[in-house]
C-alpha cells in the first residue's frame, strides 16, 4: 500500500513538471504575440522564458505556464497627457530626509572637468512600519480589526451580475475603496519600453518613485505585508508553517473579510451554491483556498496559491515564477531585490504605459533572476485582487474576459486540483 501512495504522488508531481514543460515550450510563441514579433529572424534569447504553474481543469489543465509567455499577449493602456512629474505636494515627508541615504552599488565618478560617469541611480530606501506587525501573530479572536463595510444593496448581487461574470468583476473595481490613486498615494517612472527578448535593461531607476507611508498603516494593506517573508522564495523547498504564521493567516482573511470586495463575492458564490450559509464556513474556505500547502517542483507542501501569486517562486532553473502582486515588487524593489528593466512594448501604437497606469506588463529581475514578462494592477488593495481571483477561480474559466473600471482584461486562471496553480490579469487588446 504504501509503494502504492508514492507511486500515486510521483504521477501528481511527474504531471506537474510536465505542465511546467510544455509552459516553457509555449512561451517563446507567446512572447512573440506580446511585441507582434512574429516575423522577427531573430529568437528570442534562451533567458526569455518564463514559468508557471500546474494545474488541473478535468486533471490537469494545458500548459499553466504558457501562462505567462502568452500572459500579454495584447496590451490595453490608458494613455495619459499628464506630464512624469513628481507631485510635491504629496511626497511622502521622509523622502527629503532619506534621499542621502543611498545603497552604495553604482558609483558616481566625477572628473576634473565636472562630468559626471552616472550608472543606474542607487536605491532609496523608504521606511515600511511594522509596529503592528507582531500583534498579527497572536489569535485571531484576540486582535483588533477595522469596522465592518455597512451591507446595502450594493453588496447584493443583481441578476445580471449573477449571470454575467464581467459584470461582477467590473463590480468589485467599483467596490474597492481602498484603491489608490497615483500621483497622490504613489509615483510611477515607466522608463522606456522594450521588446520581450531584448536583453537591454531600458530603466533608468525604479518603477516607484515613491509611496506614501499612509498607505501601509491601512489595516488590509499591513496585514498582508507582514505575510510576505512567511515564504522560502526556493520552489522546491518544502514550506514550513508557524503556529504564529498561521496566525497571520487567519487575521489577514478576517481583516479583508470586513471589506466591501470580499463581502461581497461571498454573497455571489453563497447566491450560486458555491459557498454555504455561514460566513464563517466562508472564511475558512478562503483561507484553505490561498494558504493550504501543495506541490510544486517535485516536493509536496513546497507551494501554495497565496505564495505563487503574490510573493512569486524561484524555479530550479533559475527562473521567476508568479510574483504578479505590486505591493511585493514595491518592497522587494526597496530591498534592492529588484531590477526594474521597463515595461513591454504594446503591439499598438499610441498605447504606451504612463505614471497613471495601473495596468502594467513589464520585465525585471528578482535576487538576479529574470522574469522576461510579467503583468501587474498597480494601487489595487489585497482584497480587491483575493475577491477578483478567487471569484474566477470558482465561477471562470481559463480566460476571463473582463473589464475593470477602463482596463480591458483577461484574467488567466490555472488550476491545480482544487487550489489556484496560477492566476494573473493580461491587457486585452
Amino acid at each position: 500500500m504504501d509503494g502504492l501512495i508514492k507511486g500515486l504522488v510521483d504521477v501528481a508531481l511527474g504531471a506537474a513538471d510536465h505542465n511546467d514543460r510544455q509552459e516553457e515550450r509555449g512561451e517563446r510563441s507567446w512572447a512573440d504575440l506580446v511585441s507582434g514579433d512574429q516575423d522577427q529572424d531573430h529568437p528570442p534569447p534562451q533567458h526569455h522564458r518564463q514559468q508557471h504553474h500546474h494545474q488541473q481543469q478535468t486533471q490537469w489543465s494545458n500548459s499553466p505556464q504558457k501562462e505567462e509567455r502568452r500572459e500579454e499577449d495584447s496590451h490595453s493602456y490608458r494613455p495619459s497627457n499628464r506630464p512624469h512629474l513628481v507631485n510635491e505636494q504629496y511626497r511622502p515627508q521622509h523622502e527629503e530626509s532619506q534621499s542621502q541615504n543611498f545603497n552604495t552599488g553604482h558609483k558616481v565618478d566625477e572628473d576634473q572637468d565636472g562630468w559626471q560617469t552616472v550608472g543606474k541611480p542607487p536605491r532609496r530606501t523608504h521606511k515600511v512600519p511594522k509596529e503592528n506587525w507582531q500583534s498579527y501573530k497572536r489569535p485571531s479572536d484576540e486582535q483588533e480589526y477595522s469596522n465592518e463595510a455597512e451591507v446595502g444593496a450594493s453588496l447584493e448581487p443583481s441578476e445580471d451580475e449573477l449571470a454575467d461574470l464581467a459584470r461582477a468583476c467590473d463590480k468589485l473595481w467599483d467596490l474597492d475603496l481602498n484603491r489608490l490613486i497615483p500621483g497622490k498615494d504613489y509615483e510611477i517612472d515607466c522608463g522606456e519600453g522594450k521588446k520581450a527578448f531584448q536583453k537591454e535593461d531600458m530603466a533608468q531607476g525604479n518603477l516607484f518613485t515613491w509611496v506614501s507611508d499612509d498607505v501601509f498603516r491601512k489595516p488590509t494593506f499591513a496585514r498582508f505585508l507582514s505575510l510576505l517573508d512567511n515564504y522560502n522564495p526556493h520552489q522546491g523547498c518544502k514550506e514550513v508553517v508557524t503556529s504564529e504564521e498561521r496566525q497571520e493567516q487567519a487575521s489577514f482573511i478576517e481583516e479583508i473579510s470586513r471589506t466591501a470586495p470580499i463581502k461581497y463575492i461571498y454573497k455571489y458564490l453563497a447566491s450560486k451554491g458555491i459557498a454555504s450559509g455561514s460566513f464563517q464556513d466562508f472564511k475558512r474556505m478562503m483561507t484553505n483556498l490561498w494558504f493550504d500547502l501543495y506541490g510544486r517542483g517535485g516536493t509536496s507542501g513546497s507551494s501554495s496559491s497565496f505564495e505563487h501569486v503574490f510573493v512569486g517562486e524561484i524555479k530550479q532553473s533559475d527562473e521567476v515564477s508568479g510574483f504578479h502582486n505590486w505591493l511585493q515588487f514595491y518592497l522587494e524593489e526597496e530591498k534592492g531585490k529588484v531590477d526594474y528593466q521597463g515595461y513591454i512594448l504594446p503591439r499598438r501604437r499610441g498605447q504606451i504605459p504612463d505614471s497613471e497606469s495601473q495596468l502594467l506588463t513589464i520585465q525585471f529581475e528578482w535576487n538576479g533572476v529574470l522574469k522576461s514578462l510579467s503583468s501587474t494592477l498597480v494601487g489595487v488593495s489585497p482584497e480587491f485582487e483575493i475577491a477578483l481571483y478567487t471569484l474566477c477561480f470558482y465561477v471562470g474559466r481559463e480566460d476571463n474576459h473582463i473589464q475593470l473600471g477602463p482596463y480591458a482584461v483577461n484574467i488567466k486562471c490555472y488550476r491545480f486540483g482544487n487550489k489556484i496553480g496560477s492566476v494573473f490579469p493580461i491587457a486585452d487588446s
